[in-house]
């Protein structure tokens, strides 16, 4: 009579050592295949909304390049892309504050109507970068609670951010007090930031209430 392997200790063995090698296989398999596809199509899913949220600004190209980085932490959450953007804008904006301060400092023999336009356009820049600050607090403590007020005062202080910001950029075209030099150096580092903070009101305008 032949003998039954599951009577067989050793065959007994080596039968639970192949279903806990193939059960380790498959768990493998699932994991590898999860980590290999999802993140991968997380990122293009996420990307995909930020385009087309940023489709719907003033510079799409630079609305997409500025806030693309950001995709894993915007997901597709409207109100974590207005927080993005508005974080993204005061970043920049305080560097170019910084590079105006430095550029007047830097440059000499600067005339005295030189000097008063870069000193009305270092305040415009204060009073921007103020106005961001406060949007960018009110927009992470929007609730529920009186939505809609806190919105249009948040559209109301990027607004005023964008005003100042071209205010600057008004002065050294106005009247020609500002040599080409002096003016080209500044407006460069203002531009982007008058762009980026236009993208953000558009993607704040978007928000539903």
């Amino acid at each position: 009579m032949a003998a039954n392997p599951l009577r067989n200790p050793l065959s007994r063995h080596c039968l639970m050592g192949l279903l806990s090698l193939l059960f380790m296989i498959s768990t493998l398999h699932t994991a590898l295949a999860a980590s290999s596809t999802s993140p991968s199509n997380n990122i293009h899913t996420y990307e995909n909304y930020i385009k087309t949220a940023c489709n719907s600004t003033t510079y799409p190209a630079l609305c997409y390049k500025s806030l693309s980085p950001y995709a894993f932490k915007i997901k597709e959450n409207p109100h974590h892309l207005c927080k993005t953007a508005l974080s993204t804008t005061l970043k920049a904006a305080r560097n170019a504050s910084s590079t105006v301060k430095m550029l007047s400092r830097k440059i000499a023999g600067l005339a005295r109507l030189e000097a008063a336009v870069i000193k009305d356009c270092i305040v415009n820049m204060e009073n921007s970068l103020d106005e961001l600050k406060q949007s960018l607090n009110a927009m992470k403590h929007l609730n529920d609670s009186n939505k809609e007020v806190q919105l249009e005062n948040i559209k109301t202080w990027v607004s005023a951010a964008l005003i100042d910001e071209h205010t600057c950029m008004d002065g050294f075209e106005e009247g020609g007090w500002v040599s080409a030099p002096v003016k080209n150096k500044i407006r460069n580092s203002l531009v982007k930031i008058a762009w980026l903070t236009s993208n953000a009101l558009c993607l704040i305008n978007n928000l539903k209430h």
